[in-house]
């Protein structure tokens, strides 16, 4: 059971500062449980109490979990003088609708890469699924520049498989990969097809790590150069086809399960 004061329960919805909330009380707009209620400091129980505001049910989120279809050309921090953030693109009311702590990224996408990025309140759970402990799979499209033979996507997929040396970049160790598989247009089993052909420079990919600019660094080892990368999932999480580039939307309760 968490309780929270009335006054930062509705600041943190999005009606104001303190001093706004306390106004807002003090017309009698405010109901706990069908009773006006014009105290700032009333203790709510969040998982009990109901809060309606000019008779609305107001919707008490103790956190708030997000997926977003990341664009190109837009950085995953708070705040960055060149470039536009994640966070621009995301609507105000989920900036101020949490009792839980700052909107924040479940890991980052490098400004150049596109698709299925998590934006949540809850610390709890970015700590598992970027704890370098759970290896939860992630998806990602690739666009080679190289095109490679049949013969080469195989030797492709048997380094890969076996878990490759990746060299140091920049201020970057190098590293033994985890296996990860590869997925060519070329197979035949329904997994990913495009309509460049056998000879096609496009793959699918699921790593299970995050190391710094990895899937490329993977790729460069092997004498190749990724030239677009979108992440298509994380776990049994898919990003949804509908959602537009740069827009998000709140997760569903199914689709929570599967990232706990």
């Amino acid at each position: 059971m968490k309780r929270e004061r009335l006054d930062k329960i509705l600041s943190h919805h999005g009606f104001g500062s303190r001093k706004d909330v306390k106004k807002l009380l003090h017309s009698g707009r405010v109901n706990v449980n069908g009773k006006i209620c014009t105290l700032p400091d009333v203790s709510i129980d969040l998982d009990i109490d109901v809060i309606s505001i000019d008779d609305e049910v107001l919707k008490v989120r103790k956190h708030v979990y997000l997926m977003m279809n990341k664009c190109e050309d837009v950085v995953c921090s708070n705040k960055d003088g060149i470039h536009s953030t994640v966070f621009d693109l995301v609507p105000e009311e989920y900036k101020t609708s949490s009792m839980g702590g700052e909107l924040h990224c479940v890991g980052r996408l490098d400004i150049d890469t596109e698709g299925l990025l998590l934006l949540t309140t809850d610390g709890s759970l970015t700590h598992k699924l970027i704890s370098p402990k759970t290896h939860i799979p992630k998806t990602y499209h690739v666009k080679l520049q190289k095109g490679l033979s049949l013969r080469e996507q195989t030797k492709y997929t048997e380094v890969f498989q076996k878990g490759m040396f990746v060299p140091a970049e920049g201020n970057e160790s190098e590293f033994t990969a985890l296996p990860a598989q590869l997925i060519w247009p070329s197979e035949e089993n329904g997994s990913y097809l495009t309509e460049n052909g056998p000879e096609s420079c496009e793959v699918l990919i699921t790593i299970y790590e995050g190391k710094y600019h990895q899937v490329k660094r993977m790729f460069a080892a092997c004498g190749n150069q990724v030239i677009k990368l979108k992440r298509l999932s994380i776990g049994d999480l898919f990003l949804d086809s509908g959602l537009a580039l740069g827009q998000c939307r709140e997760l569903t309760q199914e689709e929570l399960k599967f990232l706990r």
